[in-house]
C-alpha cells in the first residue's frame, strides 16, 4: 500500500502522538509499505529529513508556544496529490488533518483517523476557566462531526471508544493501542556504568533513589498534585530525587513550585531530551509516576514498565488492560493522601517485586502488533471507500 500519514507533530518531538506516528512509520515500512509523513517543521526537523518525511512551513501556535502549526501551500498540495495513496491517515483533528482530508479526497482514496487527543480537556488553554462548559460542549461537537467523517477511525483504548459513543459519532472504530519498540527498553539493555552516568547528569546523587516522569509539562498532567505531596514522600523516603524529563508551559511554574514548597534541592527539572536516547533517561529511574487524567492511552506507562520500573499512577479508564494494581504496577484513587499511600507502596518490597516483572507486561503493546492491526484496518478502510 501506498499510505500518507499526516500529523500536527512528529519526530524530533517528543509526546505520544509523534512518538506513534515514529513507530509507525517505521513498521509499516518494514512491512513493505511506502508511507509518506507530512508533518510541521519543529526545532531539529533537518536532522531528520528524508525522501519519504515531508515537513511543512510552519510557525508557532498562539495559544500553545512550544507547537508549531503548519501552512500547506498550493505547491505542497500538488506534491503530496499526486502521490496517489491508496489510504490517508490523519492523526490530526485540525490543520494537518484537513490537509489530509483534501488529498485524499482528490486522490477518491480510504481514510482513516485516529482520535489521539480529548479536545474537551484542553480547552482552558483557550478560556483561561472563562465559558468553560460551553468550549468543551463545542469541542464534543466537533470531535463527533469530524470522527463521522472517516471510513475507519482508530482510538487507543475502550475509554476513548466510549467517549466517542458518547459524543455520537457512528463511525466504525478499531480499539488500536500504540506501539512501541519493546526491546528498546530492555533494563538489560543499560549498564550500570551507563546508569550512573545518566544520574549523574540529572543531578542524581549515589544512593538516592529516584522518582521520575517524562513527558509534556503541562496542565493536563497534573504533575502539580504530585509535586504537593512529594515533600510527604521525602519524610517517608528522604532518599528520594524527583526527576522531571520534558518541556512545556509549565515548566518555569514548577520549578517555582518545588521552591515554595522547600524541596527544590531534590527536584530536577532536566528539560527536553532527544527521543533517540529516551531510553537512557527511564533506564536511570526506580518509580514512574502519573497523576494525569487526560491520557488516551499514555504510551509513557508503557515505556516505563518496558524499562523496569514500577508504575505508580492515579487510575483512569485508560490504564484498563495496561495496568493491573498489584500486579503490573501501583493503581491509586485520587487524591493526595491516596497518591501519597500508593507512593509509598511503590518504594516498597512489593514496588521492587512489580519492577522485575514489569517489562514483561509490556510485551503486548509491541510496534509489531500494532503495525498489524493498523494494516488490517487500512485494508478494510480501502474495501468501505470501494463500496464493498
Amino acid at each position: 500500500m501506498k499510505i500518507g500519514l499526516f500529523t500536527d507533530t512528529f519526530y524530533p518531538e517528543i509526546n505520544g502522538v509523534a512518538t506513534s506516528c515514529l513507530n509507525l512509520e517505521r513498521e509499516l515500512t518494514r512491512r513493505g509499505h511506502e508511507v509518506h509523513i507530512f508533518a510541521p517543521k519543529c526545532k531539529g526537523w533537518e536532522e531528520n529529513q528524508r525522501d519519504h518525511v515531508h515537513y511543512l512551513a510552519s510557525a508557532p501556535l498562539l495559544v500553545l508556544r512550544d507547537r508549531n502549526v503548519a501552512f500547506p501551500t498550493p505547491i505542497t498540495s500538488w506534491e503530496a496529490e499526486k502521490l496517489d495513496f491508496d489510504v490517508v491517515h490523519t492523526n490530526s483533528e485540525f490543520i494537518m488533518g484537513i490537509f489530509g482530508r483534501h488529498v485524499a479526497h482528490s486522490n477518491g482514496c480510504a481514510l482513516v483517523h485516529t482520535y489521539h487527543t480529548v479536545w474537551e480537556d484542553y480547552t482552558y488553554y483557550i478560556t483561561h476557566g472563562l465559558a468553560d462548559d460551553a468550549a468543551r460542549a463545542v469541542a464534543r461537537k466537533y470531535s463527533q462531526w469530524w470522527c463521522d467523517r472517516f471510513d475507519r477511525v482508530i482510538v487507543p483504548t475502550g475509554k476513548t471508544l466510549d467517549l466517542l459513543r458518547q459524543y455520537g459519532v457512528e463511525a466504525d472504530i478499531d480499539v488500536i493501542p500504540s506501539g512501541m519498540d519493546i526491546a528498546r527498553f530492555a533494563p538489560e539493555r543499560h549498564s550500570a556504568q551507563e546508569r550512573s552516568a545518566i544520574r549523574a547528569e540529572c543531578g542524581v546523587a549515589p544512593g538516592e533513589r529516584v522518582l521520575l516522569n517524562i513527558g509534556r509539562l503541562a496542565k493536563e498532567k497534573n504533575l502539580e498534585q504530585v509535586l504537593r505531596v512529594f515533600p510527604r514522600l521525602r519524610e517517608v523516603c528522604p532518599d528520594v530525587r524527583f526527576v522531571i524529563v520534558g518541556e512545556g508551559p509549565q515548566r518555569g511554574y514548577l520549578g517555582e513550585m518545588a521552591k515554595e514548597l522547600g524541596v527544590a534541592d531534590a527536584v530536577t527539572l532536566t528539560g527536553p531530551k532527544p527521543w533517540e536516547r529516551i531510553d537512557q533517561y527511564y533506564a536511570m529511574g526506580d518509580v514512574f509516576v502519573s497523576a494525569s487524567h487526560s491520557e488516551t492511552q499514555g504510551l509513557t506507562y508503557v515505556e516505563a514498565m518496558a524499562s523496569g520500573l514500577c508504575v505508580c499512577a492515579v487510575n483512569d479508564p485508560c490504564l484498563e488492560g495496561v495496568i493491573e494494581d498489584g500486579v503490573s504496577g501501583v493503581l491509586t484513587e485520587d487524591g493526595d493522601d491516596a497518591l501519597l499511600a500508593g507512593l509509598i507502596r511503590a518504594f516498597s518490597d512489593e514496588g521492587r517485586t512489580i519492577a522485575a516483572h514489569a517489562a514483561e507486561h509490556a510485551a503486548p503493546f509491541s510496534t509489531q502488533v500494532f503495525a498489524e492491526r493498523v494494516e488490517a484496518c487500512y485494508e478494510k478502510a480501502i474495501r468501505a471507500a470501494r463500496g464493498e
